[in-house]
């Protein structure tokens, strides 16, 4: 591979002036710089961005910590995070934590030790002692989707408090009294956060959310079936199920059609985290959809803020409920026989 000093050699100038080419240093004449590129695409150069680094204590790169690269809503934020940061000249080093605290560390150390310039985490549960040294130590970090209350990190984030009770005043127009939540684990903000605000919605309807009613789910499909099948077995099952997830509102779905349930005849289904799978469901599933790419864009922006000596401050941006079919339609809603009064199993 060619060397800094082939490329001075081959424009006839110093390895100096073919540094501060590279680094677009306004002191070079146009004639030299003309020279200097010339000799770098002849000879295939690519600068060392390892030695780079080391001169610099800059390496253009930040770290990625996503709780499930397999969700959708997690894979989308992923990229609009590469796409706005690959526009501010940053690469992304990305590292799946699988919703597991364990691998969280090992991700943030990994990246640490890559001499990253700052780091992006939705952290999986309250914070691991790596990742809150860190950030007292001064790694410019910023947390997205999820947070860690008491840490003094910038937070860009979706509020989807409103839109859950958006969601709550939807039911209820419907005729729907018996209202159940699968929550996501408590150690997060999110899954506190969305149970607090569907909780608090019912009670401005006058209704009850008995502990029956609550399911407790991982943020994974196979919680959200076990916690449906549970829901179905009780003596009077609830008219809605609302999955604090995506996934795990697909595995409510497989449960409701293992039981020959029709949705949203015998029961209903409502998701946080719209995907563009539900609209691909019979019947499209009514969720509550965050501004994921914006989220993506504004914690690039604000970490590379860190990065680069400004002030970052925290984002919060509306989440909104987005109504199909899976709920029920609003003209049957008053109708006697428009739903019974208990889902309907099916019979051999």
């Amino acid at each position: 591979m060619a060397s800094i000093k082939d490329v001075a050699a081959a424009a006839g100038v110093s390895v100096a002036t073919v540094s501060r080419v590279l680094n677009d240093h306004p002191s070079v004449s146009a004639d030299a710089r003309t020279r200097v590129r010339a000799a770098v695409e002849e000879l295939g150069y690519r600068p060392n961005v390892v030695a780079r680094s080391l001169r610099t204590d800059e390496t253009r790169t930040l770290g990625l910590v996503i709780s499930d690269v397999v969700n959708p809503y997690f894979a989308d934020l992923a990229r609009s995070v590469e796409e706005e940061a690959r526009a501010l000249g940053y690469s992304v080093i990305i590292g799946n934590a699988d919703e597991r605290p364990d691998l969280q560390d090992h991700h943030v150390r990994t990246l640490l030790d890559r001499r990253i310039d700052g780091l992006l985490v939705s952290p999986t549960d309250g914070g691991s002692p790596l990742m809150l040294n860190a950030a007292r130590e001064g790694t410019p970090m910023v947390f997205v989707d999820r947070w860690i209350p008491g840490v003094d990190v910038p937070v860009v984030r979706a509020d989807g408090r409103a839109a859950v009770h958006d969601l709550v005043a939807h039911l209820h127009a419907l005729g729907h009294r018996r209202l159940a939540i699968i929550a996501g684990p408590a150690a997060t903000t999110t899954g506190s956060e969305r149970v607090e605000a569907f909780r608090a919605a019912l009670g401005e309807y006058g209704l009850p959310l008995p502990d029956a009613y609550t399911g407790q789910g991982d943020f994974q499909a196979e919680s959200g079936r076990r916690a449906t099948e549970r829901f179905l077995d009780l003596a009077e099952p609830p008219e809605v199920v609302f999955a604090a997830d995506n996934l795990m509102a697909l595995g409510a779905l497989d449960a409701i059609r293992a039981r020959g349930l029709r949705i949203p005849d015998d029961i209903a289904l409502a998701a946080f985290d719209d995907i563009p799978w539900f609209t691909h469901t019979d019947p499209a599933i009514t969720a509550i959809s965050q501004p994921t790419a914006e989220l993506g864009r504004s914690a690039v922006r604000a970490l590379v803020d860190r990065v680069e000596g400004r002030t970052a401050r925290s984002v919060t941006l509306p989440a909104r409920l987005v109504v199909r079919r899976s709920c029920g339609e609003p003209s049957a809603a008053h109708s006697p026989t428009a739903r019974p009064s208990s889902p309907r199993r099916s019979t051999p």
